[in-house]
C-alpha cells in the first residue's frame, strides 16, 4: 500500500473542502483551487481530516493514489500558506521589473522581454546595488508557481562557465572550467 496515498491530511479550520463526484474543492483566506481526480478513487472527510481511498490494487489505482494525496495536500497546504518562488538573475547588465501582471526581463538579448503572469500568481522584483536582481513570485497553486518559474528560467538558462542566467535562489549549478591557456 502506499505510504503517501493512506497518510491523513489535517484539514485546518480556515480551509474549506467539497468534494462534488471526482472534483475536490478547496476554499482558504489564500484562495481557490479545485482537482479533478479518476474515477473510483474515493475522498472521505471525517474529523478535520482528509482521506483518500483507492478502488483497487491494481498498478495504475496504486500509482494514482499517492498522486492524488500529495495534490490534494499541496492544495491545502497552498490556500493557508502560499508558495513562494525566488528567481536571481545573475550576469552584468541583466535587470527585471515588474509591472502589474507584465514582467519585464532585460536578459542580454537584443530586445526587453515582457512575460504576461497569470493572475493567480503575484510578483515583485528587488534589484540592490552590488547583488544579482531578484524575482519573488508568491501563489497558492503550486504546479502554476513551478511551470511559470520553470518557463521564466528556459528564457536565459545559467550557462556552465560564468554562470550567467536566472537560476532559482540556492540552486548549484554544475560549473565547468574553461579553456586553457596555450603553451
Amino acid at each position: 500500500m502506499s505510504r503517501i496515498g493512506k497518510a491523513p491530511i489535517s484539514i485546518p479550520g480556515n480551509v474549506e473542502v467539497k468534494v462534488d463526484g471526482n472534483l475536490v474543492k478547496v476554499k482558504g483566506p489564500k484562495g481557490e483551487l479545485e482537482q479533478k481526480i479518476a474515477d473510483g478513487f474515493e475522498v472521505k472527510i471525517e474529523n478535520g481530516t482528509l482521506e483518500v481511498k483507492r478502488p483497487s490494487d491494481e498498478k495504475d489505482a496504486k500509482s494514482k493514489h499517492g498522486l492524488y494525496r500529495a495534490l490534494i495536500n499541496n492544495m491545502v497546504k497552498g490556500v493557508t500558506e502560499g508558495y513562494t518562488v525566488e528567481q536571481e538573475i545573475v550576469g552584468v547588465g541583466y535587470r527585471v521589473t515588474v509591472t502589474g501582471q507584465n514582467v519585464e526581463l532585460a536578459l542580454g538579448y537584443s530586445h526587453t522581454i515582457i512575460f504576461q503572469l497569470p493572475k493567480e500568481i503575484k510578483a515583485e522584483a528587488k534589484s540592490e546595488r552590488g547583488s544579482n536582481p531578484m524575482l519573488t513570485m508568491t501563489s497558492c497553486d503550486k504546479q502554476l508557481l513551478g511551470q511559470v518559474a520553470a518557463k521564466i528560467r528556459s528564457l536565459r538558462a545559467p550557462e556552465p562557465y560564468k554562470g550567467k542566467g536566472i537560476k532559482f535562489k540556492g540552486e548549484q549549478l554544475r560549473r565547468k572550467a574553461g579553456k586553457s591557456a596555450g603553451k
